[in-house]
């Protein structure tokens, strides 16, 4: 009589469990790198709204503060708040800080800042965030 077999075997499944674990084990570190690019891109795109808005109104009147300007999003979701500081014959700073709770551990509590410098007319990016995380453009 022949005996046909139903099903998988012990050792087929702890084969198949080991290999899900491996592959868990490089994907969850890159996923977690990945979640904290994308929640430190959140100040670079608000900042960086800001930047043409305040260059132009510097540029129209030397003596303008570095001010939000009207109707500017301060605020994000992972970002605490942006910091203005500077103007008139000081660079204009524009500093965010990202949020103590609810954020990647990679991007708690670090900051971005950009400078414009109103002689040359640019702006210098500057954070304290990890290489990794950091866009290349700052």
């Amino acid at each position: 009589m022949k005996h046909i077999q139903k099903g998988f075997t012990l050792i087929e499944l702890m084969i198949v469990v080991a290999i899900i674990g491996i592959l868990a084990a490089v994907a969850i570190p890159a996923y977690q790198d990945y979640i904290a690019k994308a929640q430190a891109t959140e100040a670079f795109t608000l900042i960086g709204g800001m930047k043409t808005p305040l260059a132009e109104a510097i540029a129209a009147d030397a003596t303008t503060g570095c001010t939000a300007p009207l109707g500017a999003v301060t605020a994000g979701k992972y970002l605490a708040g942006i910091v203005f500081t500077g103007g008139g014959a000081a660079d204009c700073v524009m500093t965010g800080t990202y949020a103590a709770a609810g954020v990647n551990s990679k991007v708690t509590s670090r900051t971005v800042a950009y400078t414009y410098s109103s002689t040359a007319g640019t702006w210098t990016c500057g954070s304290n965030l990890g290489a990794e995380i950091r866009p290349k453009s700052c």
